[in-house]
């Protein structure tokens, strides 16, 4: 049997595709080959890692935000240079005032910011932290506690305090608590979260026990009866790397009449389009930032400002495109779950990309895409033993009709393939009986590969019996099974007898 489109799969295995994911490799993350992976420690860390080393690094997974990258690896790198020149010189003495490359990025969702700092965090092998700054009240009461944060980066790596003092702590949305200058309601709480994010930007203690905490309290009283010793719980963030990210809307305009006024000739008009807003975020200065909401000495703690571009359709096919791809890998790593080797045709990708970019959330939209196209076939396939699956345009132009074909007939390859192995009698179907057992399928609710065992199960003996090396299933054999190969049989003595 023969698809007229071609054959439906195409070439490669599962461990090929797996082999291909080229994120970091169990190497790459500091575990031994082939081994367990060892309990992270300071001495893993990356600090001699070179700014281009970070920056090949990068570009190899994010698309379109080269100069962002260049950036952002280049003062990651001096920070952590940093670190390790102190480490090697312990009498060095602290710069008063110094500033640490604490850094806020600009750009709307889907863009790539959280996953560029993950990628930072991981090829450095230190600690991450994702959290988010509308989760946070000044008080901690009424939402999330800001030095939270500092404990979940401890948490991360199994209470190592040092190693977490070298964390990579990631805040987004930092846009949401930016007050609007009224001194009331909710505006109070917003400042007071920057205040107190500020003193974890600069250098202070974080107390791993959580104030009116009585089970942590109770655990460092029995710690310090067992050792008798009281063991150090506090970490210092005075290392730790703080990244802040929000889609800052209305920032451009704040910058527009500011050079408005300082007669650069902008207009002040409507942002028209994403090279206006990049025109303009290129020309951001601190004094936007505090118009827009944030208190001086917290951008003052912020030295390191840059934006992420907009995505167009090109952009999202790259990404789609690249052997890096989160979204394709994703996507395979789920079919090769149930051993289906999963590739794409080019013109899927540009199909993905088109209806992402009308998403309009970046490459965040190219998930939500590739799911609703993907999960008819991953709802199916893996109860049918199918396991190679192409996808190109035409296919999900046409997804359930293609599905079925391919269900129904990968059903009679496999039966016929399996039937031939244990009996060495060669097994086709004709058309006539391939429509019967489709409609018997149907009308019985049973799948396919079922109703063929069932019905065609005494034929293996009945075959060797009847001397059968070919035998083709015709509509007469499904419509009764049982009657035609005792038919079939009889015939067969009745020839041997009149031999």
């Amino acid at each position: 049997m023969k698809d007229e489109r071609g054959p439906l799969p195409v070439d490669g295995r599962i461990q090929e595709i797996l082999k291909e994911q080229m994120m970091p490799d169990a190497d790459e993350l500091g575990s031994p080959p082939g081994g367990k992976a060892s309990e992270p420690t300071v001495e893993d860390i990356r600090f001699d890692i070179t700014p281009e080393e970070l920056i090949t690094y990068l570009k190899d997974y994010l698309v379109g935000q080269d100069r962002t990258i260049e950036i952002i690896a280049t003062k990651i790198c001096t920070h952590f240079h940093r670190m390790q020149l102190e480490r090697d010189n312990p009498d060095l003495h602290n710069i008063v005032g110094d500033v640490k490359s604490n850094m806020l990025l600009i750009g709307p969702t889907g863009v790539g910011k959280t996953y560029l700092i993950k990628l930072i965090a991981q090829k450095l092998r230190v600690p991450f932290v994702k959290g988010d700054a509308t989760k946070f009240s000044e008080t901690g009461y009424v939402g999330g506690d800001v030095e939270d944060l500092i404990r979940e980066l401890v948490h991360q790596v199994d209470g190592n305090i040092k190693l977490a003092e070298y964390g990579i702590i990631y805040i987004d949305e930092i846009d949401k608590i930016a007050s609007s200058g009224n001194w009331l309601g909710p505006d109070v709480s917003r400042s007071g979260v920057q205040r107190n994010l500020l003193k974890l930007m600069e250098e202070t203690e974080v107390d791993m026990k959580v104030p009116h905490d009585l089970a942590s309290q109770m655990e460092a009283v029995i710690e310090t009866q067992r050792t008798g010793k009281v063991a150090r719980k506090k970490v210092n963030t005075r290392n730790i790397l703080f990244v802040m990210s929000g889609a800052f809307q209305g920032l451009p305009e704040i910058t527009a009449r500011r050079l408005k006024k300082g007669g650069m000739g902008f207009t002040g008009a409507a942002m028209t389009s994403s090279e206006d807003v990049e025109n303009l975020l290129d020309k951001l200065h601190a004094r936007d930032l505090h118009d827009y909401g944030f208190e001086s000495e917290f951008v003052g703690r912020i030295p390191v400002v840059t934006y992420l571009s907009v995505l167009d359709e090109e952009g999202l096919y790259k990404i789609l495109k690249s052997p890096n791809s989160a979204v394709i890998q994703g996507k395979q790593r789920d079919f090769a779950a149930y051993k289906i080797d999963l590739t794409f045709g080019d013109d899927t990708l540009r199909m993905f990309a088109s209806e992402g970019y009308d998403v309009g959330t970046g490459a965040r939209g190219l998930v939500s895409v590739a799911e609703k196209h993907l999960l008819p076939f991953e709802r199916s396939l893996p109860s049918t033993g199918v396991s190679k699956l192409h996808i190109t345009a035409e296919v999900l132009r046409d997804a359930q009709n293609y599905l079925h074909e391919l269900i129904k007939q990968h059903s009679f390859e496999s039966f016929a393939e399996k039937f031939t192995a244990r009996t060495g009698i060669n097994i086709e179907f004709s058309s006539g009986a391939v429509k019967t057992a489709v409609n018997i399928s149907a009308e019985r609710g049973v799948n396919l590969r079922t109703l063929l065992e069932e019905s065609l199960k005494d034929y293996e003996y009945g075959l060797k019996l009847a001397g059968k090396k070919r035998f083709t299933v015709t509509r007469s054999v499904l419509d009764n099974p049982k009657g035609y190969l005792d038919k079939l049989i009889k015939q067969s003595y009745k020839t041997q007898q009149e031999r």
